[in-house]
């Protein structure tokens, strides 16, 4: 499944700004327009760690591959995996997201990224990884500017050949296509399906506003208050943002 630049109903200045947020406030937004299931699609399931997270959000659209570095023969059997694979990379427009599915999973026996990788993929307009294998040479990723959601670190690569790409790909519990548009921080990610890419910043933007606006604003104003008073407030503020959210999208909201 390999997505088309027409497909993408998102400007590069909006994604700018959907990174401007954390990825739990894009979830906010996407569960608002999406028809999908809020407590079983989109983000993943397995626990994700953020080795960048001074680096804040990353944003880009999923570019794919698989690999197993326990296995001697990949390299054996596809001696030009490496070129192949970085043309398909190449061929996709950017912000792109490696989403890299270990099949060595639960083992980690190398890893796919360290200094050489990171800084050859972010050459082709790569802004980060998520991979459920491992990473290497922590401090020179850093230096290269290329974020990464991984399992763990390790010391050696093994044998990691890219041996699939462009592909479906399973991580952290999470199902990614190719081409879907990958919001991630320190937090997890999610992995927005192509139905609702359109309305995700103005329904992100909405919700955030909507939160400040009521609950949030309840909660930080109650200098001189009684307790009775402060509950009231909240009651309310929640009741104002069901309100507003029902108002936009038809939905209940959060609260």
């Amino acid at each position: 499944m390999r997505e088309t630049p027409e497909e993408r109903s998102i400007a590069h200045a909006d994604l700018l700004e959907l990174q401007r947020w954390n990825t739990p406030t894009i979830y906010n937004g996407w569960e608002q327009i999406t028809k999908h299931n809020n407590a079983a699609d989109g983000f993943n399931f397995e626990e994700t760690r953020d080795f960048m997270p001074h680096m804040g959000p990353m944003v880009g659209y999923a570019v794919t591959v698989v690999c197993e570095p326990s296995n001697p023969d990949h390299p054996k059997n596809n001696p030009d995996g490496w070129n192949e694979y970085r043309r398909y990379v190449a061929s996709v427009p950017g912000p792109k997201i490696v989403v890299l599915q270990d099949l060595d999973k639960p083992d980690v026996i190398g890893s796919f990224w360290g200094e050489v990788n990171s800084n050859a993929h972010r050459a082709l307009g790569c802004v980060g990884t998520i991979t459920d294998g491992a990473i290497r040479d922590l401090d020179e990723m850093n230096h290269a500017g290329f974020k990464a959601l991984a399992k763990r670190l390790c010391v050696g690569h093994a044998n990691a050949w890219p041996i699939q790409w462009g592909c479906e790909v399973t991580v952290f519990g999470r199902t990614v296509q190719p081409g879907q548009l990958i919001h991630a921080d320190k937090h997890g990610f999610i992995a927005v399906p192509h139905e609702d890419q359109s309305g995700l910043l103005e329904a992100a933007r909405f919700m955030d506003a909507n939160e400040c606006k009521t609950v949030i604003a309840a909660a930080r104003d109650v200098e001189g208050k009684t307790s009775e008073e402060i509950l009231q407030a909240l009651e309310q503020a929640g009741q104002d943002f069901g309100n507003a959210a029902k108002a936009e999208f038809g939905t209940r909201g959060e609260w």
